[in-house]
């Protein structure tokens, strides 16, 4: 998963629509599917997917049962001047990863007693 996580951020990258700035707070905090009210699909993939499955990796947290980024994708990214179809075509591998089921992050480091990843209640 973080493998993918890092092809999805290169090819961002690529494509130069990776910012060196984040957005101000407040949009990253919109309450709405892909902060859509507040950042373009891009600046969500950056500021929003990427580091919180990130940091669920590194600290053996629960992917989401469901992931449909993929169809979101095709139609935010609908128009762009740029290639699109490198980025959608990850963001549709990491939705079949989790939707398959064997997205639950490897233990990257031995698991502390009081933070158990199998702990029901972590």
């Amino acid at each position: 998963m973080q493998a993918l996580l890092r092809e999805l951020a290169e090819e961002l990258c690529r494509q130069g629509v990776w910012e060196m700035q984040p957005p101000p707070a407040d949009a990253l905090g919109s309450p709405l599917p892909f902060c859509c009210d507040t950042l373009v699909f891009t600046q969500w993939l950056q500021w929003i997917l990427i580091p919180r499955l990130t940091a669920l990796g590194e600290e053996c947290g629960r992917w989401p049962a469901h992931s449909a980024i993929r169809p979101m994708a095709e139609e935010s990214l609908a128009g762009c001047p740029w290639p699109t179809r490198g980025t959608i075509e990850l963001l549709g591998r990491l939705d079949d990863l989790i939707n398959a089921g064997s997205s639950r992050p490897p233990d990257p480091a031995p698991r502390r007693a009081v933070r158990d990843c199998d702990d029901e209640n972590f």
